[in-house]
């Protein structure tokens, strides 16, 4: 599967956007400025890259608010910015108004985002913040589960973009269980068709890989998918470019 980097002739393009949160990581862990994530965002615009993606975190455990606004300004490619649905981040989107504002869970001890939102149990509280957002015409997001009941919330919250949550995929990829692969992927690719159906744009992330993405990249509906730890990852051994350039190709040759 690996090995499969011919793109078709012709399909249903899916986009890649490139998180580039942990080059922040490794900038933090000594201080400065070094290495720099505009740096990164730069390499993903000429990687052939669909956007760039950054979480702007309460504890600023990588991402930084002068990150934000430098990325906007360096790159033309569109900026989604992950955030908390919390005052502070609202006025930080509304201040800034990126491309998209993806809206995730988020808690302090965990290492990375560990699972959906849950749109369904929040809806009194995540109304008003999607209302400001579209208003400032900030395309939001929701990091969901793919379940038809946060699909629903969606719809109700008038979300006009969710991102599947695919950290469970992973894991059962790492796993070898073929039957739970198989019933998830079904999961996703489901929750995808119900996201289109009710013209809501499904994208997808977390956990993807050069051995994982291309089932996941299959999913006629998804529109985008994200990725951000593997790429940088791979970077230091392959190079950030052809890292971000072998995740294209996969992605294109499984549509």
């Amino acid at each position: 599967m690996a090995d499969n980097l011919t793109p078709p002739p012709s399909g249903n393009p899916l986009r890649l956007g490139v998180n580039i949160d942990h080059v922040a990581t490794i900038r933090n862990a000594r201080g400065g400025d070094h290495p720099d994530p505009m740096r990164a965002a730069a390499v993903v615009q000429a990687a052939g890259g669909d956007g760039i993606t950054i979480h702007l975190r309460e504890d600023r455990r990588h991402i930084r608010d002068t990150d934000l606004n430098a990325t906007m300004a360096a790159i033309s490619l569109p900026v989604n910015l992950e955030m908390a649905a919390t005052g502070e981040m609202l006025a930080i989107a509304l201040r800034h108004r990126p491309h998209a504002a993806c809206i995730v869970p988020e808690r302090r001890a965990e290492r990375t985002t560990e699972g959906g939102l849950d749109a369904a149990g929040q809806d009194n509280h995540l109304a008003p913040i999607i209302t400001r957002l579209n208003e400032a015409g900030i395309r939001v997001s929701l990091f969901i589960e793919p379940d038809p009941r946060q699909i629903e919330a969606a719809i109700r919250l008038k979300a006009p973009v969710v991102e599947f949550h695919t950290g469970r995929y992973a894991h059962l990829w790492l796993d070898g269980d073929k039957a739970g692969l198989e019933a998830e992927l079904k999961r996703i690719g489901d929750a995808a068709a119900l996201a289109a159906k009710n013209g809501i744009e499904p994208h997808a992330g977390h956990g993807l890989t050069f051995d994982n993405v291309q089932p996941i990249a299959a999913i006629a509906q998804l529109a985008e998918l994200n990725i951000g730890h593997y790429l940088v990852g791979e970077a230091i051994f392959i190079g950030l470019e052809n890292a971000i350039r072998k995740m294209r190709l996969l992605m294109d040759a499984a549509r």
